[in-house]
């Protein structure tokens, strides 16, 4: 019996309400950072995961039913899908899927953008909600923590109008919490 191939969510793709792949499970990449892409193609800085030995992230890992990634590479389409020797926690990820796909962006992948892009806080609040819901207010931090270009990246306050395609509507608490790690990271804000 061949076991279907996983990826590993590492940004929108930990909120379950943005995607139809059951059976999504809690995981860790060993050896894997995130980052904001600044690109000349999009509008808007982009998360991004990159190689960077002795971290990790955590994430989600879900099977892609077989091996059919075409709806995942459409919608990951600013991305490579890299076939990578991930270290997975839990244990028991290799046996569950052999072959764990990670989206990562290339430095030269695209452009270089002429100045810093903004960040949708539609799409932020649709990662700290996901976040939240599995791994708690301590993962929302280590969000966070585990991220890189908040110093010269603003967000783009799109709330009262998201133009992030997969936008949830979140609690009070949710807002809150995103807006609390915000200020804590003194992140500059924009009006949309």
């Amino acid at each position: 019996m061949t076991q279907d191939p996983h990826f590993f969510g590492y940004g929108s793709l930990v909120n379950r309400q943005t995607h139809v792949y059951g059976g999504a499970r809690p995981a860790t990449a060993r050896g894997w950072r995130r980052l904001w892409r600044h690109s000349g193609d999009h509008e808007v800085a982009i998360l991004t995961a990159v190689p960077s030995p002795g971290s990790e992230i955590e994430g989600l890992i879900a099977a892609v039913p077989g091996g059919d990634w075409v709806a995942l590479d459409a919608r990951e389409a600013a991305y490579d899908r890299l076939i990578a020797t991930l270290d997975i926690t839990p244990p028991d990820a290799p046996a569950i899927a052999p072959e764990i796909a990670i989206y990562s962006i290339p430095a030269d992948k695209h452009p270089a953008a002429p100045a810093p892009r903004a960040i949708l806080l539609s799409y932020l609040d649709v990662v700290v909600q996901g976040y939240r819901a599995e791994f708690g207010d301590a993962g929302v931090t280590r969000f966070f923590d585990t991220t890189d270009g908040w110093d010269m990246t603003p967000i783009l306050d799109d709330r009262a109008t998201p133009r992030y395609p997969r936008a949830q509507r979140l609690t009070a608490e949710e807002t809150e919490l995103v807006d609390h790690h915000l200020a804590r990271l003194r992140v500059a804000r924009l009006s949309d």
